[in-house]
């Protein structure tokens, strides 16, 4: 579910305020999102299945039932980790549990806290 409009400017704040505080740590955190991690673990999967293709291939020529047998196993399980690394990655279609609606705890929780970061950039505007 996409965030609303005023979620993405909160987000954006927040964004912000982390460079502002703490240079090094935001930058240190940038690189290590889920989007990276999804990406890097697709190109991962699709590299072992060329490893795969070449292994059945050269197990084709050589005349050599085992590697081929291999190299298709190899293709398969990568193929099944790209698709799975696609789907639950940001933006996929992944069939997973869908999430719970948010309790009243929560959102009064949630409410406070955009209250307090209400309050702090109102606090920081005003000097």
């Amino acid at each position: 579910m996409p965030l609303s409009e005023h979620e993405q400017r909160l987000l954006e704040q927040m964004e912000r305020a982390l460079y502002a505080e703490d240079p090094k740590f935001a930058s240190a955190l940038e690189g290590t999102g889920l989007r990276a991690y999804t990406r890097r673990r697709v190109y991962q999967a699709a590299a072992g299945f060329v490893v795969g293709i070449a292994l059945l291939m050269g197990g084709m020529v050589a005349q050599l039932i085992w590697v081929s047998v291999v190299g298709f196993l190899v293709m398969l399980g990568c193929a099944v980790l790209a698709v799975t690394g696609w789907r639950r990655g940001p933006g996929g279609h992944g069939a997973g549990p869908k999430p719970a609606p948010a309790s009243r705890r929560k959102a009064g929780v949630m409410d406070r806290m955009e209250q307090r970061w209400q309050r702090r950039r109102d606090e920081q505007s005003g000097l």
